[in-house]
């Protein structure tokens, strides 16, 4: 019994220290990854009447936090508040509500930032250097801190952290700032950049929700500088006199940590200026401008860039983080623009899109309609006159180059034939080029072709235009066959021209290959008597000296045998008289030997046929003939005279 007596008092000793300690005493044990508000019960300077944050020892909410470590705080005066530090996630926002200090003004929606309050971590600086209740300007980016739950709650995208349950109306406004927050957005910082390779890169458009109201007549805030480091720093944007409202300056590619509530963001496609286009920049923000155009000009003003209107400077082909809600930017074509007035057609740009074939009255009382194209050109330098004086280059062509175009070509065809204006549509086109240009200059454009179609019946059924036009057409289909029986029967002389070219031609080869055949024989004939003449010389030259050798013989015979050789002498004398000499039985050997030449060559030395001119003889009678011929006439040439047979004289050789 003793024993349990002693146990008993000892563990009642020991519940007895504990409370002494823990709850007499105080002892509190506060992690290093925690903290603690502390919460007094009651003071001997009493309690709070307007505010939360006890700054005196007033009962309340203490403005310093525990640490970690071990504190001691009596339960019988304070209560504890314990919780982890505040992580903010890396990429992440938090938004403060204060809910002790000075009550906002009325043209405040958010307190100002303190910087003495350390990220919101000091509350005692943030109380006496003038913070403000309510939602704050300043935010916590990723990071851990140690901050007062009792006096600010944090608001992230997952929770609202606060150890105040207060009433159900404060609750209910903290639940709606996070509801507004989430639908912006707001916790993540905002990033623009590309939506993509083929897309136009992004801008942020700012509005600001806090600060001073623009001034009357304005929609657009002006830019402030640099200093607020792109409505990051909103203290110091308001500081430099920004403006609540639409920003002129924009966002660009780029990440941006803004607190929502005091700014929100909209995404809008950077302005494009295609090549081939100059933009036109209509401005809503800027001061009064002075007019650039000149007082000759009565359809209004262009102006400098910061001015509001028309700027006189249009933009270059590009791309331009253009503010839309401070102006618009209208693309004018610098390139040729095809205007048709055809209703069938319309050209990529639209502007035709309510033009239709010009209805014109003939001189001959027809009434067709005409197909129109008109190719003008707009100088980049006059795109901005241009915009200002018709507005767009839709209200250009409709308000303006329509009723132009058409007034003109019905004029024109009152003093035309409907032949006419169709055969004459190449004059008409170049006297209106001619002529239209200068009404195009008045308008700042530039007139570079007028095309012009064929007319065509206006009302479905109407055949009279077409029948015209068979008719014509049939008139030169005539025309056309009267020129081709022409020109069919030059050819049909030319063709005969041709064949006799073409004959003469054929009969031509065959005369020049019988010249030709003629000029060779000729030419193997001279050879051949040419060497003829040289064997009867040499035959000759033989025989003179065979001739001298029997003469000599003779001779030496004679004087041997004096007596004999007189004898034999007058017999070889007899002999020589009877057949002719010697000279002629020279005669006659060259001479058979040159027509045996003759006979066993192979060139044709006259013609093939020869004409019989009388007899009968087909059998050798014309060689027997050619034979004495060419004797008779290779003598001839050697100069030897046949004897006459009835004078009986002797031949001669010349």
């Amino acid at each position: 019994m003793s024993l349990l007596l002693i146990i008993v008092s000892v563990i009642a000793g020991l519940f007895v220290l504990y409370l002494f300690i823990a709850k007499i005493l105080g002892l509190r044990v506060i992690n290093p990854n925690e903290v603690a508000v502390v919460e007094k019960w009651w003071s001997v300077r009493g309690s709070l009447k307007d505010a939360i944050i006890a700054l005196h020892g007033e009962a309340g909410y203490s403005p310093d936090l525990l640490r970690g470590g071990i504190h001691f705080r009596t339960v019988l005066m304070y209560r504890i508040h314990k919780y982890p530090l505040i992580t903010i996630p890396q990429g992440q926002i938090a938004y403060i509500f204060a809910r002790d200090g000075i009550p906002l003004t009325p043209s405040q929606i958010l307190g100002k930032v303190v910087p003495e309050a350390n990220n919101f971590q000091d509350v005692r600086g943030f109380l006496n250097e003038g913070g403000q209740k309510g939602p704050q300007r300043g935010i916590l980016r990723e990071g851990t801190y140690a901050i007062n739950l009792a006096q600010f709650i944090v608001i992230t995208s997952n929770e609202i952290k606060t150890i105040f349950s207060g009433t159900k109306a404060e609750m209910q406004e903290i639940s709606g700032m996070h509801q507004t927050l989430v639908e912006r957005d707001a916790f993540r910082p905002i990033v623009i950049m590309g939506k993509g390779r083929d897309s136009s890169d992004y801008m942020g458009i700012v509005t600001i929700h806090d600060g001073h109201p623009l001034p009357q007549g304005e929609i657009i805030a002006p830019d402030v500088g640099e200093d607020h480091q792109n409505f990051q720093d909103p203290e110091k944007f308001l500081e430099l006199g920004g403006y609540k409202g639409k920003q002129i300056k924009v966002l660009i590619d780029g990440t941006y940590y803004i607190n929502r509530l005091f700014a929100t963001v909209e995404f809008k496609e950077k302005t494009v200026v295609p090549i081939g286009y100059v933009g036109v920049v209509v401005s809503f923000f800027g001061k009064e401008g002075v007019d650039t155009t000149g007082s000759d000009y009565k359809h209004g003003e262009l102006v400098e860039e910061g001015c509001k209107g028309v700027l006189a400077k249009p933009l270059m082909p590009g791309k331009y983080a253009f503010n839309t809600d401070a102006g618009k930017v209208i693309q004018v074509p610098t390139t040729n623009i095809i205007l048709k007035w055809n209703k069938g057609e319309v050209g990529d740009h639209k502007y035709d899109e309510n033009l239709a074939e010009v209805d014109i009255i003939t001189k001959d009382a027809f009434e067709p309609s005409l197909p129109l194209s008109v190719v003008m050109h707009i100088d980049y330098k006059q795109a901005p006159w241009v915009i200002q004086r018709f507005g767009d280059i839709s209200m250009l062509v409709n308000q303006s180059l329509d009723p132009l175009v058409g007034a003109y070509f019905k004029d024109v065809a009152q003093t035309k034939t409907l032949i006419e204006l169709i055969q004459e549509r190449s004059a008409i086109r170049e006297r209106a080029v001619a002529e239209m240009k200068e009404k195009f200059n008045k308008y700042n454009l530039e007139l570079e072709e007028v095309l012009i179609g064929t007319p065509k019946s206006a009302g479905i059924g109407d055949q009279q235009i077409e029948n015209i036009l068979t008719q014509l057409r049939d008139r030169q289909i005539a025309e056309e066959k009267k020129t081709t029986y022409h020109k069919q029967q030059e050819a049909a002389e030319s063709e005969k021209t041709l064949r006799e070219a073409e004959a003469v031609a054929v009969q031509q080869s065959k005369l020049t290959e019988s010249k030709i055949q003629i000029e060779v024989e000729r030419n193997n004939g001279a050879a051949l008597a040419s060497k003829a003449e040289q064997e009867a010389t040499q035959i000759t030259a033989l025989a003179k000296a065979n001739a001298e050798r029997v003469r000599v013989e003779g001779e030496a015979e004679a004087s041997k045998e004096k007596a004999v050789g007189i004898a034999k002498a007058n017999a070889i004398e007899a002999q020589v008289k009877a057949y002719g000499g010697a000279e002629y039985r020279v005669t006659q050997e060259v001479i058979d030997k040159l027509s045996d030449a003759i006979k066993n060559t192979q060139v044709d030395l006259v013609p093939k046929t020869v004409v019989n001119m009388g007899g009968d003889d087909q059998s050798g009678s014309g060689s027997v003939v050619l034979e004495t011929l060419l004797k008779l006439i290779t003598l001839g040439k050697l100069g030897v005279t046949l004897p006459d047979k009835t004078s009986g004289e002797t031949p001669e050789v010349k």
